[in-house]
């Protein structure tokens, strides 16, 4: 894929919505009073069921008291199949439901966007809306999206991401759909509710935040009013993920990344992403391995990938990670940033590369059981030359690539998974 194919005819950059926003601890117990103004009655809940935690009872017994009805759809997987889309839509039309909450993170929330999006087309396949604005019914349920997590922004961006399982099980696609009908009608996010998610998920949603927002601010797009919101957040999640990692009670710590990943999302939902997410996208259409851990394992290489391309803004982030470059040049602080990141990638305890990613972790992240369990038996990650050269290919076809800051061809891109599969982080220190 070559960026001039997509970005030739969009010489206009285009600003995408937002939705209104809650923010700050206590919210979600305005969630009935909210949805009642919005004009629900009977509400289908997306969720993975949280469990080990009371969140979904309380938000549903909350709307309850508010005299709302109540459906819940908690069977949502991790990285969200296009099967756990269409089932909720089912429930949905039968319990003949006027609206969505979701409670989680992107998965629960990219499930909830693509069921709407379905059910405003009377149930159409959501595979069908791969691409850009695909739909054709600009108006669908309202939704309220209701995070517990500090990580994808789905709750503001105009994105959803689904795990195609009708395609070959030797190469499973998962693809990005981006449609401004998608984009929610109430955000809230509140810390406290992060307050349960554990140290692992915790550090790997920081690395989606952290990719989210380096991404626009080097994209080839170079979207002005992405720029500001884009280098916060970098600041933030330098500043805030080790006190929310190792203190998971710590309100600044979960507060300041509740902040940085709502701003990294509105910087990428106009500026654009790049290779990382691709790479991460292809990693968990093989392995449906967790997003942000693909995503923190891939940041270093492609910063270091990218560098020579735009070593100016790699610079300009050093600071926001902490480093103190005076008296550096841009070479010398773009590569003190890619250090500050494998500094918090250590920091946090982040598994280095996808080859040392054990079993456990596919386990954690495999909700779904029996004849729909598209990843129950898949095999573990191997970084054999056939593994890197399909990682590769999905890389190269997926919706996030032509806005990387480099140019992307199968000869330049399968080193950088090459290594993300089986190199030392070490080797990108000079």
């Amino acid at each position: 894929m070559q960026v001039e194919e997509l970005l030739k005819p969009f010489p206009i950059k285009e600003f995408h919505p937002f939705p209104r926003a809650l923010m700050g601890p206590g919210s979600h117990e305005l969630i009935g009073p909210e949805a009642l103004k919005l004009g629900f009655k009977k509400t289908l809940v997306m969720t993975s069921g949280l469990r080990g935690t009371d969140i979904v009872h309380k938000i549903v017994e909350s709307m309850k008291y508010h005299g709302l009805e109540v459906v819940v759809y908690d069977k949502v997987e991790s990285n969200p199949k296009d099967y756990n889309v269409m089932d909720a839509v089912s429930l949905y039309q039968e319990n003949k439901c006027d609206s969505f909450v979701s409670i989680g993170g992107g998965s629960s929330h990219d499930a909830c966007k693509g069921a709407r999006i379905s059910v405003a087309h009377d149930g159409r396949n959501v595979n069908e809306f791969e691409g850009f604005n695909m739909s054709e019914n600009p108006k669908n349920p309202p939704h309220i999206a209701v995070s517990t997590t500090a990580g994808t922004g789905s709750e503001t961006s105009w994105a959803y991401v689904i795990t195609d399982t009708t395609t070959d099980p030797d190469n499973p696609h998962k693809y990005v759909a981006f449609d401004d009908a998608s984009v929610t009608s109430l955000a809230i996010d509140d810390p406290v509710l992060y307050y349960d998610c554990p140290i692992d998920y915790t550090a790997q949603c920081g690395f989606d935040v952290l990719a989210h927002a380096s991404e626009p601010y080097v994209s080839r797009l170079n979207f002005a009013p992405s720029l500001g919101n884009a280098l916060y957040a970098v600041k933030l999640t330098n500043d805030n993920l080790r006190a929310a990692v190792w203190n998971g009670q710590d309100l600044p710590g979960r507060e300041g990344m509740m902040y940085a990943q709502y701003i990294a999302a509105q910087a990428f939902n106009s500026g654009g992403l790049g290779i990382i997410h691709s790479i991460s996208h292809a990693v968990s259409a093989f392995y449906d391995t967790h997003h942000g851990l693909n995503n923190a394992i891939a940041l270093p290489r492609v910063w270091a990938f990218n560098m020579s391309a735009n070593f100016k803004r790699y610079a300009e982030m050093a600071p926001a990670m902490g480093v103190d470059t005076h008296g550096m040049t841009d070479v010398q602080a773009a590569d003190a940033a890619l250090a500050a990141a494998i500094r918090l990638l250590r920091d946090v305890n982040i598994t280095e590369k996808f080859t040392d990613v054990n079993e456990d972790t596919y386990s954690k992240n495999r909700l779904g059981k029996g004849p729909t369990a598209f990843y129950e038996n898949a095999p573990v990650i191997k970084g054999d030359a056939a593994d890197v050269d399909r990682i590769t290919n999905h890389v190269l076809g997926d919706a996030c690539t032509p806005g990387n800051a480099r140019e992307c061809t199968f000869e330049t891109v399968r080193p950088v998974v090459d290594h993300c599969m089986n190199g030392d982080l070490d080797d990108l220190l000079v």
